[in-house]
Protein backbone atom coordinates (compact mmCIF):
# COMPACT_ATOMS: atom_id res chain seq x y z
CA UNK A 1 0.00 0.00 0.00
CA UNK A 2 2.93 2.59 0.21
CA UNK A 3 3.35 2.72 -3.27
CA UNK A 4 0.42 3.30 -3.94
CA UNK A 5 0.21 6.25 -1.30
CA UNK A 6 3.75 7.28 -2.48
CA UNK A 7 2.30 7.67 -6.44
CA UNK A 8 -0.77 9.58 -4.77
CA UNK A 9 1.64 12.11 -2.65
CA UNK A 10 3.59 12.59 -5.43
CA UNK A 11 1.07 13.62 -8.12
CA UNK A 12 0.10 16.14 -5.99
CA UNK A 13 3.81 16.77 -5.27
CA UNK A 14 4.78 17.46 -9.16
CA UNK A 15 1.48 19.49 -9.56
CA UNK A 16 2.76 22.04 -7.21
CA UNK A 17 6.16 21.90 -8.68
CA UNK A 18 4.25 23.22 -11.69
CA UNK A 19 2.95 25.45 -10.78
CA UNK A 20 5.46 27.25 -9.13
CA UNK A 21 7.34 26.81 -12.47
CA UNK A 22 9.93 24.48 -11.23
CA UNK A 23 10.32 22.70 -14.27
CA UNK A 24 13.75 21.38 -14.27
CA UNK A 25 12.87 19.60 -11.21
CA UNK A 26 9.86 17.56 -12.54
CA UNK A 27 11.90 14.44 -13.96
CA UNK A 28 14.60 14.29 -11.07
CA UNK A 29 11.74 14.12 -8.65
CA UNK A 30 9.06 12.23 -10.22
CA UNK A 31 12.32 9.58 -10.86
CA UNK A 32 12.87 9.72 -6.99
CA UNK A 33 9.21 8.92 -6.15
CA UNK A 34 9.45 6.32 -8.78
CA UNK A 35 12.28 4.35 -6.41
CA UNK A 36 10.66 5.02 -3.59
CA UNK A 37 7.25 3.45 -4.34
CA UNK A 38 9.62 0.02 -6.16
CA UNK A 39 11.52 0.16 -2.45
CA UNK A 40 7.77 -0.38 -1.10
CA UNK A 41 7.02 -3.17 -3.32
CA UNK A 42 10.43 -4.87 -2.85
CA UNK A 43 10.06 -4.85 0.63
CA UNK A 44 6.60 -6.09 0.20
CA UNK A 45 7.78 -9.69 -1.20
CA UNK A 46 6.51 -12.74 0.06
CA UNK A 47 5.29 -11.09 3.37
CA UNK A 48 2.24 -12.84 2.81
CA UNK A 49 -1.48 -13.00 0.41
CA UNK A 50 -3.54 -11.86 3.16
CA UNK A 51 -5.72 -9.27 2.00
CA UNK A 52 -6.25 -6.12 3.67
CA UNK A 53 -8.50 -3.13 4.25
CA UNK A 54 -11.67 -5.02 4.56
CA UNK A 55 -10.70 -7.34 2.00
CA UNK A 56 -10.32 -4.17 -0.73
CA UNK A 57 -6.76 -5.14 -1.81
CA UNK A 58 -4.19 -7.36 -1.19
CA UNK A 59 -0.95 -7.82 -2.04
CA UNK A 60 0.44 -10.90 -2.90
CA UNK A 61 3.57 -11.87 -5.08
CA UNK A 62 1.13 -11.40 -8.51
CA UNK A 63 0.37 -8.06 -7.63
CA UNK A 64 4.05 -7.06 -6.42
CA UNK A 65 5.59 -8.08 -9.63
CA UNK A 66 3.03 -7.02 -12.11
CA UNK A 67 3.27 -3.30 -9.99
CA UNK A 68 7.73 -3.42 -10.32
CA UNK A 69 7.37 -4.30 -13.94
CA UNK A 70 4.23 -0.90 -14.27
CA UNK A 71 6.43 1.26 -11.98
CA UNK A 72 9.72 0.13 -14.01
CA UNK A 73 8.61 0.46 -17.59
CA UNK A 74 7.03 3.97 -16.23
CA UNK A 75 10.50 4.98 -15.12
CA UNK A 76 12.09 4.28 -18.20
CA UNK A 77 8.94 6.10 -20.24
CA UNK A 78 9.68 9.33 -18.15
CA UNK A 79 13.68 8.95 -18.68
CA UNK A 80 11.66 9.77 -22.81
CA UNK A 81 10.31 12.35 -21.86
CA UNK A 82 13.38 15.11 -21.20
CA UNK A 83 13.88 15.42 -24.56
CA UNK A 84 10.71 14.78 -25.89
CA UNK A 85 9.01 17.85 -23.82
CA UNK A 86 12.13 20.04 -24.65
CA UNK A 87 9.95 22.07 -26.82
CA UNK A 88 7.05 22.37 -24.85
CA UNK A 89 6.80 25.63 -22.26
CA UNK A 90 3.79 24.63 -20.63
CA UNK A 91 1.42 21.75 -19.49
CA UNK A 92 4.40 19.69 -18.90
CA UNK A 93 3.68 18.62 -15.19
CA UNK A 94 0.44 17.63 -16.15
CA UNK A 95 1.98 15.08 -17.83
CA UNK A 96 3.74 14.10 -15.28
CA UNK A 97 0.78 14.18 -12.53
CA UNK A 98 -1.89 12.50 -14.79
CA UNK A 99 0.55 9.72 -15.85
CA UNK A 100 1.41 9.35 -12.29
CA UNK A 101 -2.23 8.86 -11.44
CA UNK A 102 -2.28 6.32 -14.09
CA UNK A 103 0.10 4.48 -12.46
CA UNK A 104 -1.61 4.72 -9.50
CA UNK A 105 -4.85 2.78 -11.05
CA UNK A 106 -2.72 0.42 -12.45
CA UNK A 107 -1.41 -0.62 -8.90
CA UNK A 108 -5.08 -0.83 -8.02
CA UNK A 109 -6.23 -3.14 -10.97
CA UNK A 110 -2.93 -5.43 -10.27
CA UNK A 111 -4.18 -5.46 -6.20
CA UNK A 112 -7.49 -5.32 -5.93
CA UNK A 113 -9.17 -8.23 -4.37
CA UNK A 114 -12.70 -6.75 -4.76
CA UNK A 115 -15.03 -6.02 -7.48
CA UNK A 116 -15.38 -2.08 -6.05
CA UNK A 117 -11.48 -1.61 -6.60
CA UNK A 118 -11.42 -3.12 -9.70
CA UNK A 119 -13.79 -0.55 -10.98
CA UNK A 120 -12.11 2.29 -9.02
CA UNK A 121 -8.52 0.99 -10.18
CA UNK A 122 -9.67 0.89 -14.19
CA UNK A 123 -11.58 4.11 -13.89
CA UNK A 124 -8.53 6.19 -12.41
CA UNK A 125 -6.09 4.80 -14.84
CA UNK A 126 -8.10 5.52 -18.14
CA UNK A 127 -9.73 9.18 -16.58
CA UNK A 128 -5.93 10.75 -16.74
CA UNK A 129 -5.32 8.44 -20.20
CA UNK A 130 -8.49 10.39 -21.47
CA UNK A 131 -7.05 13.33 -20.56
CA UNK A 132 -3.27 12.44 -21.70
CA UNK A 133 -4.28 11.21 -25.17
CA UNK A 134 -6.09 14.52 -25.97
CA UNK A 135 -3.76 17.19 -24.26
CA UNK A 136 -2.46 18.58 -27.54
CA UNK A 137 -5.35 20.78 -28.15
CA UNK A 138 -4.44 22.31 -31.12
CA UNK A 139 -4.10 18.43 -32.93
CA UNK A 140 -7.04 17.47 -34.40
CA UNK A 141 -6.09 13.70 -34.81
CA UNK A 142 -5.61 14.29 -30.86
CA UNK A 143 -8.79 15.90 -29.89
CA UNK A 144 -10.46 12.47 -32.21
CA UNK A 145 -8.32 9.92 -30.74
CA UNK A 146 -9.29 11.75 -26.99
CA UNK A 147 -13.37 11.21 -27.98
CA UNK A 148 -12.59 7.86 -29.06
CA UNK A 149 -11.11 6.58 -26.13
CA UNK A 150 -13.48 8.30 -23.96
CA UNK A 151 -16.47 7.19 -25.55
CA UNK A 152 -15.28 3.57 -25.80
CA UNK A 153 -13.78 3.51 -22.21
CA UNK A 154 -17.37 4.64 -21.41
CA UNK A 155 -19.27 1.93 -22.94
CA UNK A 156 -16.61 -0.88 -21.89
CA UNK A 157 -17.15 0.25 -18.59
CA UNK A 158 -20.59 -0.15 -18.73
CA UNK A 159 -20.44 -3.67 -19.93
CA UNK A 160 -17.73 -4.10 -16.97
CA UNK A 161 -20.35 -2.78 -14.38
CA UNK A 162 -22.81 -4.66 -15.95
CA UNK A 163 -21.51 -7.93 -15.10
CA UNK A 164 -19.95 -7.02 -11.64
CA UNK A 165 -24.01 -6.57 -11.24
CA UNK A 166 -25.49 -9.78 -12.25
CA UNK A 167 -22.26 -11.33 -10.34
CA UNK A 168 -23.26 -9.22 -7.27
CA UNK A 169 -26.84 -10.49 -7.75
CA UNK A 170 -26.20 -13.99 -8.17
CA UNK A 171 -23.61 -14.12 -5.05
CA UNK A 172 -24.61 -11.22 -2.75
CA UNK A 173 -20.54 -9.82 -2.36
CA UNK A 174 -18.48 -7.99 -4.68
CA UNK A 175 -15.54 -9.89 -2.77
CA UNK A 176 -13.48 -12.36 -5.38
CA UNK A 177 -13.41 -14.86 -2.32
CA UNK A 178 -16.82 -14.95 -1.68
CA UNK A 179 -17.56 -15.38 -5.74
CA UNK A 180 -15.13 -17.76 -5.50
CA UNK A 181 -16.36 -19.89 -2.40
CA UNK A 182 -20.48 -19.51 -4.29
CA UNK A 183 -18.99 -21.58 -7.60
CA UNK A 184 -17.35 -23.92 -5.35
CA UNK A 185 -20.51 -24.39 -3.58
CA UNK A 186 -22.78 -24.34 -5.86
CA UNK A 187 -21.62 -26.77 -8.94
CA UNK A 188 -24.89 -27.78 -9.97
CA UNK A 189 -27.10 -24.55 -9.23
CA UNK A 190 -25.29 -21.56 -10.73
CA UNK A 191 -27.73 -18.88 -11.14
CA UNK A 192 -28.35 -17.92 -14.82
CA UNK A 193 -27.35 -14.04 -13.62
CA UNK A 194 -23.77 -15.41 -12.59
CA UNK A 195 -23.12 -16.86 -16.11
CA UNK A 196 -24.53 -13.58 -18.16
CA UNK A 197 -22.28 -11.65 -15.52
CA UNK A 198 -18.89 -13.96 -16.96
CA UNK A 199 -19.63 -12.91 -19.94
CA UNK A 200 -20.42 -9.15 -19.98
CA UNK A 201 -17.18 -8.80 -17.80
CA UNK A 202 -15.35 -10.58 -20.61
CA UNK A 203 -16.38 -7.99 -22.83
CA UNK A 204 -15.59 -5.51 -20.46
CA UNK A 205 -11.65 -6.46 -19.77
CA UNK A 206 -11.58 -7.77 -23.28
CA UNK A 207 -11.85 -3.86 -24.35
CA UNK A 208 -9.39 -2.60 -22.32
CA UNK A 209 -6.80 -4.84 -23.60
CA UNK A 210 -7.65 -4.14 -27.01
CA UNK A 211 -8.86 -7.51 -27.94
CA UNK A 212 -10.66 -7.96 -31.35
CA UNK A 213 -13.51 -7.81 -31.83
CA UNK A 214 -13.28 -5.07 -29.22
CA UNK A 215 -10.32 -3.24 -30.74
CA UNK A 216 -11.67 -0.61 -32.96
CA UNK A 217 -10.59 1.92 -30.53
CA UNK A 218 -6.44 0.75 -30.40
CA UNK A 219 -5.65 1.97 -33.55
CA UNK A 220 -6.86 5.19 -34.01
CA UNK A 221 -5.79 6.48 -30.50
CA UNK A 222 -2.77 4.74 -30.64
CA UNK A 223 -1.86 6.77 -33.84
CA UNK A 224 -3.13 9.69 -32.74
CA UNK A 225 -2.21 10.32 -29.12
CA UNK A 226 1.57 11.48 -28.38
CA UNK A 227 3.84 9.26 -29.32
CA UNK A 228 5.10 9.00 -25.16
CA UNK A 229 1.83 8.60 -24.26
CA UNK A 230 0.94 5.93 -26.79
CA UNK A 231 4.49 3.99 -24.86
CA UNK A 232 2.40 4.02 -21.70
CA UNK A 233 -0.72 2.60 -22.87
CA UNK A 234 0.79 0.00 -25.16
CA UNK A 235 2.93 -1.37 -22.36
CA UNK A 236 1.71 -0.15 -18.16
CA UNK A 237 -1.94 -0.31 -19.40
CA UNK A 238 -1.93 -3.28 -20.91
CA UNK A 239 -0.16 -5.47 -18.54
CA UNK A 240 -1.73 -3.69 -15.69
CA UNK A 241 -5.50 -4.94 -17.80
CA UNK A 242 -3.88 -8.36 -18.12
CA UNK A 243 -2.60 -8.26 -14.60
CA UNK A 244 -6.25 -7.48 -13.37
CA UNK A 245 -7.71 -10.05 -15.90
CA UNK A 246 -5.31 -12.96 -14.75
CA UNK A 247 -6.39 -12.36 -11.25
CA UNK A 248 -10.33 -12.45 -11.80
CA UNK A 249 -10.10 -15.95 -14.57
CA UNK A 250 -7.33 -18.11 -12.30
CA UNK A 251 -8.64 -17.07 -9.08
CA UNK A 252 -12.66 -17.14 -9.36
CA UNK A 253 -13.67 -18.56 -12.68
CA UNK A 254 -11.62 -21.56 -12.87
CA UNK A 255 -14.57 -24.19 -11.96
CA UNK A 256 -16.45 -22.76 -14.67
CA UNK A 257 -13.10 -22.93 -17.52
CA UNK A 258 -15.80 -25.03 -19.73
CA UNK A 259 -18.18 -22.46 -20.41
CA UNK A 260 -16.00 -19.62 -21.07
CA UNK A 261 -13.21 -21.09 -22.82
CA UNK A 262 -15.28 -21.79 -26.30
CA UNK A 263 -15.77 -17.86 -26.02
CA UNK A 264 -12.53 -16.99 -25.02
CA UNK A 265 -10.67 -18.93 -28.17
CA UNK A 266 -12.66 -17.27 -30.70
CA UNK A 267 -11.92 -13.96 -29.46
CA UNK A 268 -8.23 -14.80 -29.44
CA UNK A 269 -8.32 -16.34 -33.27
CA UNK A 270 -10.51 -13.23 -34.19
CA UNK A 271 -7.29 -10.97 -32.56
CA UNK A 272 -4.33 -12.59 -33.54
CA UNK A 273 -5.56 -12.82 -37.52
CA UNK A 274 -7.02 -9.00 -37.29
CA UNK A 275 -4.34 -7.52 -35.76
CA UNK A 276 -1.57 -9.76 -37.79
CA UNK A 277 -3.21 -8.94 -41.59
CA UNK A 278 -4.21 -5.15 -40.05
CA UNK A 279 -0.21 -4.68 -39.06
CA UNK A 280 0.90 -6.43 -42.50
CA UNK A 281 -0.96 -3.81 -44.52
CA UNK A 282 0.10 -0.59 -42.40
CA UNK A 283 3.24 1.54 -43.95
CA UNK A 284 3.21 3.42 -41.15
CA UNK A 285 5.65 2.18 -38.28
CA UNK A 286 3.24 3.76 -35.29
CA UNK A 287 -0.16 2.31 -36.81
CA UNK A 288 2.23 -0.98 -37.13
CA UNK A 289 2.88 -1.01 -33.33
CA UNK A 290 -0.63 -0.26 -32.80
CA UNK A 291 -1.95 -3.10 -34.77
CA UNK A 292 0.70 -5.59 -33.80
CA UNK A 293 0.06 -4.52 -29.88
CA UNK A 294 -3.42 -6.14 -30.88
CA UNK A 295 -1.56 -9.22 -31.70
CA UNK A 296 0.24 -9.32 -29.03
CA UNK A 297 -3.08 -9.12 -26.35
CA UNK A 298 -4.18 -12.25 -28.49
CA UNK A 299 -1.14 -14.52 -27.55
CA UNK A 300 -1.20 -13.27 -24.10
CA UNK A 301 -4.45 -14.49 -23.39
CA UNK A 302 -3.34 -18.03 -24.31
CA UNK A 303 -2.66 -17.64 -20.47
CA UNK A 304 -6.21 -17.52 -19.93
CA UNK A 305 -7.19 -19.92 -22.41
CA UNK A 306 -5.07 -22.73 -21.23
CA UNK A 307 -4.90 -21.77 -17.49
CA UNK A 308 -3.15 -23.31 -14.80
CA UNK A 309 0.02 -23.33 -12.57
CA UNK A 310 2.15 -21.43 -15.45
CA UNK A 311 0.17 -19.07 -16.80
CA UNK A 312 0.88 -15.84 -14.20
CA UNK A 313 4.61 -16.79 -14.58
CA UNK A 314 4.26 -16.77 -18.61
CA UNK A 315 2.06 -13.48 -19.21
CA UNK A 316 4.36 -11.88 -16.88
CA UNK A 317 7.13 -12.95 -18.86
CA UNK A 318 5.30 -12.19 -22.12
CA UNK A 319 4.79 -8.70 -20.58
CA UNK A 320 8.49 -8.03 -19.90
CA UNK A 321 10.14 -8.88 -23.14
CA UNK A 322 6.79 -7.00 -25.03
CA UNK A 323 7.26 -3.71 -22.68
CA UNK A 324 10.79 -3.54 -23.22
CA UNK A 325 10.40 -4.13 -26.87
CA UNK A 326 7.73 -1.62 -27.64
CA UNK A 327 9.97 1.29 -25.01
CA UNK A 328 12.92 0.55 -27.78
CA UNK A 329 10.24 0.88 -30.56
CA UNK A 330 8.60 4.16 -29.54
CA UNK A 331 11.51 5.81 -28.14
CA UNK A 332 13.43 5.27 -31.89
CA UNK A 333 10.19 6.38 -33.42
CA UNK A 334 10.13 9.66 -31.50
CA UNK A 335 13.85 10.42 -32.81
CA UNK A 336 12.94 9.59 -36.47
CA UNK A 337 9.68 11.81 -36.47
CA UNK A 338 11.56 14.36 -35.36
CA UNK A 339 14.16 14.22 -37.46
CA UNK A 340 12.33 13.26 -40.75
CA UNK A 341 8.99 14.74 -39.66
CA UNK A 342 7.19 11.13 -40.74
CA UNK A 343 6.57 8.04 -39.13
CA UNK A 344 5.88 6.29 -41.91
CA UNK A 345 9.08 3.41 -42.72
CA UNK A 346 10.75 5.37 -45.55
CA UNK A 347 11.34 7.44 -42.75
CA UNK A 348 13.98 4.47 -41.20
CA UNK A 349 15.50 4.58 -44.77
CA UNK A 350 19.23 4.17 -44.40
CA UNK A 351 19.29 4.60 -40.40
CA UNK A 352 22.19 1.74 -40.07
CA UNK A 353 24.51 4.03 -41.83
CA UNK A 354 23.44 7.53 -40.17
CA UNK A 355 23.47 5.88 -36.68
CA UNK A 356 24.18 1.81 -36.29
CA UNK A 357 24.03 2.17 -32.69
CA UNK A 358 19.84 3.39 -32.66
CA UNK A 359 19.50 1.00 -35.61
CA UNK A 360 21.02 -1.76 -33.77
CA UNK A 361 18.37 -1.48 -30.65
CA UNK A 362 15.00 -1.03 -33.02
CA UNK A 363 16.71 -4.35 -34.63
CA UNK A 364 16.98 -6.04 -31.50
CA UNK A 365 13.13 -4.96 -30.20
CA UNK A 366 11.74 -6.08 -33.80
CA UNK A 367 13.49 -9.10 -33.36
CA UNK A 368 12.28 -9.97 -29.85
CA UNK A 369 8.19 -8.92 -31.14
CA UNK A 370 8.78 -11.36 -33.66
CA UNK A 371 9.96 -13.84 -30.95
CA UNK A 372 13.09 -14.56 -32.83
CA UNK A 373 15.45 -17.07 -30.71
CA UNK A 374 18.49 -15.42 -28.13
CA UNK A 375 15.33 -12.56 -27.18
CA UNK A 376 13.06 -11.85 -24.53
CA UNK A 377 10.08 -12.13 -26.60
CA UNK A 378 10.97 -15.63 -28.03
CA UNK A 379 11.19 -16.71 -24.18
CA UNK A 380 7.86 -15.08 -23.93
CA UNK A 381 6.34 -16.94 -26.92
CA UNK A 382 7.68 -19.93 -25.96
CA UNK A 383 6.28 -19.93 -22.32
CA UNK A 384 2.77 -19.18 -24.01
CA UNK A 385 2.67 -21.64 -26.71
CA UNK A 386 4.22 -24.11 -24.21
CA UNK A 387 1.16 -23.10 -21.62
CA UNK A 388 -1.76 -24.22 -24.79
CA UNK A 389 0.15 -27.22 -25.47
CA UNK A 390 0.04 -28.65 -22.42
CA UNK A 391 -3.63 -28.23 -23.09
CA UNK A 392 -3.94 -29.96 -25.73
CA UNK A 393 -5.02 -27.11 -27.93
CA UNK A 394 -3.26 -27.76 -31.01
CA UNK A 395 -5.06 -26.29 -33.50
CA UNK A 396 -4.50 -22.68 -31.37
CA UNK A 397 -0.92 -23.77 -31.72
CA UNK A 398 -1.09 -23.96 -35.45
CA UNK A 399 -3.21 -21.13 -36.12
CA UNK A 400 -0.46 -19.03 -33.41
CA UNK A 401 2.25 -20.03 -35.59
CA UNK A 402 1.06 -19.20 -39.13
CA UNK A 403 0.22 -15.81 -37.35
CA UNK A 404 3.77 -15.29 -35.90
CA UNK A 405 5.32 -15.78 -39.04
CA UNK A 406 3.04 -13.24 -40.56
CA UNK A 407 4.12 -10.88 -37.43
CA UNK A 408 7.86 -11.83 -38.48
CA UNK A 409 7.56 -10.57 -41.75
CA UNK A 410 6.14 -6.97 -40.95
CA UNK A 411 9.11 -6.11 -38.21
CA UNK A 412 11.37 -6.97 -40.36
CA UNK A 413 9.83 -4.85 -42.82
CA UNK A 414 11.64 -2.35 -40.59
CA UNK A 415 14.93 -3.75 -40.50
CA UNK A 416 15.42 -3.62 -44.42
CA UNK A 417 13.94 0.15 -44.54
CA UNK A 418 17.15 0.87 -42.20
CA UNK A 419 19.49 -1.23 -44.08
CA UNK A 420 18.48 -1.89 -47.69
CA UNK A 421 17.02 0.89 -48.44
CA UNK A 422 18.12 4.13 -49.76
CA UNK A 423 16.66 7.89 -48.53
CA UNK A 424 15.05 9.63 -51.70
CA UNK A 425 15.54 13.16 -50.41
CA UNK A 426 19.10 12.52 -48.92
CA UNK A 427 20.37 11.23 -45.38
CA UNK A 428 19.44 13.00 -42.41
CA UNK A 429 21.35 12.61 -39.48
CA UNK A 430 18.79 10.93 -36.61
CA UNK A 431 21.19 12.23 -32.99
CA UNK A 432 20.71 10.25 -30.14
CA UNK A 433 20.05 12.33 -26.47
CA UNK A 434 22.10 10.49 -23.66
CA UNK A 435 18.18 10.09 -21.98
CA UNK A 436 17.43 7.72 -24.68
CA UNK A 437 20.55 6.11 -24.93
CA UNK A 438 20.39 5.19 -21.21
CA UNK A 439 16.92 3.55 -21.96
CA UNK A 440 17.77 1.75 -25.06
CA UNK A 441 21.02 0.65 -23.23
CA UNK A 442 19.06 -0.95 -20.39
CA UNK A 443 16.04 -2.26 -22.37
CA UNK A 444 18.16 -3.64 -25.00
CA UNK A 445 20.93 -5.33 -22.49
CA UNK A 446 17.68 -7.07 -20.21
CA UNK A 447 16.29 -8.20 -23.68
CA UNK A 448 19.52 -10.24 -24.47
CA UNK A 449 20.08 -11.13 -21.39
CA UNK A 450 16.70 -12.90 -20.97
CA UNK A 451 16.75 -14.38 -24.33
CA UNK A 452 20.23 -15.52 -23.76
CA UNK A 453 20.06 -16.90 -19.88
CA UNK A 454 16.45 -17.18 -19.82
CA UNK A 455 16.54 -18.61 -16.17
CA UNK A 456 17.80 -15.44 -14.61
CA UNK A 457 13.92 -14.92 -15.10
CA UNK A 458 12.47 -17.58 -14.85
CA UNK A 459 13.69 -18.41 -11.83
CA UNK A 460 12.36 -16.00 -9.64
CA UNK A 461 8.71 -16.25 -11.53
Amino acid sequence: MGAIITLSLLGILVLYLGLYKAKNALLPVTLLGLVVALGFEIAAWDTGATPIYHGMVVFDNLALSFSILCIVITGLILLLSKEYFRAISSNVAEYYTLILFSLTGALLVNSYHNFAMLFVGIEVMSVALYILVGIRKTDFNSNEAALKYFLMGAFSTGFLLFGITLLYGATGTFDITGVKEYVIGNPQTISPLFYGGILLLLVGLCFKIGAAPFHFWTPDVYDGAPILITSYMSTVVKVASFAGFLRLFSYVFVPLHDYWTPVLLVIVIITLFMGNISALMQTSFKRMLAYSSIAHAGYMLFAIVAIGADSASGIFAYAIAYSLASVVAFGGLILVKRAHGSDQFIAFNELGKTNSLLAIAITIAMLSLAGIPLTAGFIGKFMMFHTVMQDYKITLLILAAINAAIGVFYYLRVVVHMYFKSADEGVVEVTVPLNFKIVFIIATLVTVLIGLYPDCILSIL
